[in-house]
């Protein structure tokens, strides 16, 4: 039953900041070669986000040091080679932090093997195997699937 509720969440397992830093880091993984910045509107529309909001989860991911912002009017942002191949998880915890990979699923603050509460041995193996997705699936890696036509990011078919 837990599981359900997880997976059928309809706010989503990570923060909307979170959701929105990871549907740009892909939009921008996805672009092509060639195409060195994307200004903000463009970001903002490929991931169906508001424009002010995409802003500053933009800026969140420059002080990360996990996007380039180039400021002046041929500016905007880009995402370098080394950063495509980081693991996914590096953008979570920018945004969210590790709490999605180390809290109880039910907000205690006290959660272990030793002193579980009632969710804990339900949700520890899928917080497990999401941690290890999280470590092993690259940006780059989801970024193929929109480039190749078999996943989107919003309503639009994407042709890069």
């Amino acid at each position: 039953m837990f599981y359900i509720w997880l997976i059928n969440s309809e706010k989503g397992m990570f923060s909307k900041s979170c959701q929105y830093a990871i549907n740009a880091m892909i939009f921008l993984a996805a672009m092509p070669a060639d195409q060195e910045r994307v200004g903000l509107k463009e970001i903002a529309q490929g991931i169906d986000s508001p424009l002010a909001f995409t802003a500053k989860v933009l800026q969140i991911l420059v002080k990360a040091n996990l996007l380039v912002s180039i400021k002046g009017p041929h500016g905007g942002f880009q995402i370098e080679d080394r950063v495509r191949k980081l693991p996914l998880g590096q953008v979570v915890q920018a945004i969210d932090g590790d709490a999605v990979f180390t809290s109880c699923a039910l907000g205690r603050h006290e959660c272990s093997d030793s002193f579980p509460c009632p969710g804990h041995y339900v949700f520890k193996p899928i917080r497990d195997q999401l941690t290890g997705l999280m470590t092993t699936t690259t940006i780059e890696d989801l970024a193929i699937g929109i480039r190749i036509g078999m996943a989107h990011l919003n309503g639009e078919v994407n042709t890069y």
